[in-house]
C-alpha cells in the first residue's frame, strides 16, 4: 500500500512546447506505479495546453482554482471537485482561466503518448 499526500511531491517546471507559457510544474504523485501516469499539473493564470490527443482516456480530477477544458465543439469551465474524462483519441485542451491558476490531477495509462494536434 502507498500513501501520499497532494501536497508532497516537490513541484518542477514542466514547461515545453504543449503548453502556452512557461508557467507550468508537475508534481509526480506516484513515481512506483507500473500502470498509471498520475501527477498534478499547476497552471499560472491563462496557461493553457495546445490541442492534443492521447491513445488512451485520460481523467482529470480539478483540485485548485478555475479552468477551461474544450474539445473541438466545446469549451466548458470546470472547478474544484469537477472530474473530467477525454475519451482516447478525443482532440482537447485544457488549462486555467485568465483570471485564476488551476490545477488538476490527471492520470492516464504510463507511457501513452501525447500527440500536439495544431
Amino acid at each position: 500500500m502507498k500513501i501520499i499526500n497532494i501536497q508532497s511531491p516537490e513541484k518542477k517546471s514542466f514547461a515545453g512546447p504543449l503548453f502556452t507559457e512557461k508557467d507550468v510544474t508537475i508534481q509526480t504523485l506516484l513515481p512506483e506505479s507500473t500502470e498509471y501516469d498520475v501527477n498534478v499539473v499547476n497552471f499560472g493564470k491563462g496557461v493553457r495546453n495546445k490541442f492534443h490527443t492521447h491513445e488512451c482516456e485520460q481523467v482529470l480530477i480539478i483540485t485548485a482554482g478555475k479552468g477551461y477544458v474544450a474539445t473541438e465543439t466545446e469549451k466548458k469551465v470546470v472547478n474544484v471537485g469537477d472530474v473530467v474524462l477525454f475519451e482516447a483519441g478525443e482532440k482537447h485542451w485544457h488549462g486555467a482561466t485568465e483570471d485564476s491558476a488551476f490545477s488538476h490531477i490527471y492520470i492516464s495509462r504510463r507511457g501513452i503518448t501525447c500527440t500536439i494536434v495544431e
